[in-house]
């Protein structure tokens, strides 16, 4: 009676490592199926037609601000933004107040209101 019991608790002893090699060993094979899901496959000329459109070039306020004063008499009061264009408030000499309008992806000055 003593063997058995003995046999017994030696196999759950066997037994019980077993089972939790095998569990983590799914847990693996789980995650290694899972990332070869998530890779995307490249292709030649992939990309280039289903590539996420980025938004364009976007010109800075503050270089718009510099490149509206330069070579210009007076002081700016303000930079907005409007529509994806800069729209820079500014005071010439004598009080006289206007809109400048500037390209929202160059920077480029358009005109003078």
């Amino acid at each position: 009676m003593m063997h058995i019991r003995a046999l017994l608790l030696a196999g759950l002893i066997a037994i019980v490592p077993l089972t939790d090699a095998a569990a983590q060993s799914r847990g693996r094979d789980r995650d290694r199926d899972d990332d070869r899901r998530e890779q995307p496959r490249n292709y030649p000329g992939q990309g280039l037609r289903d590539a996420p459109r980025s938004a364009p070039p976007r010109a800075e306020p503050g270089d718009v601000a510099r490149r509206v004063q330069s070579g210009r008499p007076g002081r700016m009061l303000g930079v907005q933004e409007r529509g994806g264009d800069y729209v820079v408030r500014w005071e010439y000499p004598g009080g006289r107040v206007s809109d400048i309008q500037v390209d929202g992806r160059s920077g480029r000055v358009r005109g003078d209101d």
